[in-house]
């Protein structure tokens, strides 16, 4: 009998089901500006030039008129939609009811989705226009220095090759929206990076001393989440071209997010399909634009991490 007690050997399963590693929450809602939409296309925004004084043409003289010029930005919607099954058979033959997770992992999805139309749009091509007939395609500018003719900080910026995430390229950022007459001292600043960009500023002395940020920290259990009045944002999912990552600086006026529907979630049972199961279904619609240069810029840091970033 010992010699066959083996036979009898069984295998034990864990009741616990938990997410694989991913991105759960949303990091960018709230840090732009939002709206809800109907309708195939949306101007959120319109905007009004500016005019010059003038001196006057002279005494009785007639008066110059100065006519002002308005631009409108679009914003068009992005269906997305999830679909899951539960089969009913199968959730006889386990351990334990997965329907909660399922919706976990739906929510997550959309929370990746808010922040990839947000990552996506800010520089892209933007569309602006009077109206739907006739709109006219805005590139993002990009050049050597933060100038009129380009809203780049590139990635050699204060050093002779491609460095990482440093206080020269914030200051200089900062410069560039004052130059842009930003209001910085009333719009929330943002500043969007990634692991490499944290670990970059915890390896510069200018961060991480006190005596050069005074009694205001900007550590909290070791995580930078403010620098040089920035709101440091950190995703994974910022874009990455040849080792070099692509870093956003931003006012919350500087990008909009137009909402068509937000999250909806359904759970109903198809009596359609053998065993009758649940379908989980989730849905979304929304769009996003990068609006007024000036309130956005791109800053090009040197990151060789892109094969780690986690993309479900």
């Amino acid at each position: 009998m010992s010699e066959n007690l083996y036979k009898l050997y069984v295998t034990q399963f864990s009741e616990i089901l938990d997410l694989k590693l991913q991105q759960r929450q949303s990091k960018l809602r709230g840090r732009v500006m939002e709206g809800f939409h109907v309708g195939k296309q949306a101007s959120p925004i319109q905007y009004i030039g500016a005019i010059q004084m003038q001196a006057p043409a002279g005494r009785f003289a007639p008066l110059n008129r100065q006519d002002v010029d308005f631009s409108r930005r679009w914003v068009f919607p992005v269906d997305k939609e999830a679909s899951q099954l539960i089969d009913s058979f199968d959730k006889l033959k386990i351990l334990q009811d997965p329907t909660s997770q399922y919706s976990d992992v739906a929510a997550a999805a959309v929370a990746r989705e808010w922040d990839d139309r947000i990552i996506q749009c800010a520089f892209a091509t933007a569309q602006i226009g009077q109206d739907a007939g006739g709109l006219s395609s805005e590139i993002f500018a990009t050049g050597s220095t933060v100038t009129g003719a380009g809203w780049q900080i590139p990635s050699t910026f204060g050093s002779a090759a491609a460095s990482g995430l440093t206080v020269a390229k914030m200051i200089e950022a900062k410069r560039a929206f004052r130059k842009a007459q930003v209001d910085v001292d009333m719009e929330p600043l943002c500043w969007i990076t990634n692991s490499q960009g944290e670990s970059d500023l915890l390896n510069q002395v200018q961060v991480v001393s006190t005596d050069f940020t005074g009694d205001r920290p900007t550590l909290v259990e070791g995580k930078v989440v403010r620098f040089m009045g920035f709101d440091i944002i950190y995703s994974e999912r910022l874009t990455s071209t040849s080792n070099v990552r692509q870093n956003i600086a931003l006012v919350k006026s500087g990008v909009y997010l137009g909402i068509w529907r937000d999250t909806v979630n359904d759970i109903t049972q198809r009596k359609d399909l053998s065993s009758l199961p649940y379908q989980l279904y989730t849905g979304m619609s929304s769009g996003a634009t990068r609006l007024e240069p000036g309130r956005l810029l791109q800053v090009l840091c040197a990151d060789t991490s892109a094969a780690a970033d986690v993309t479900p």
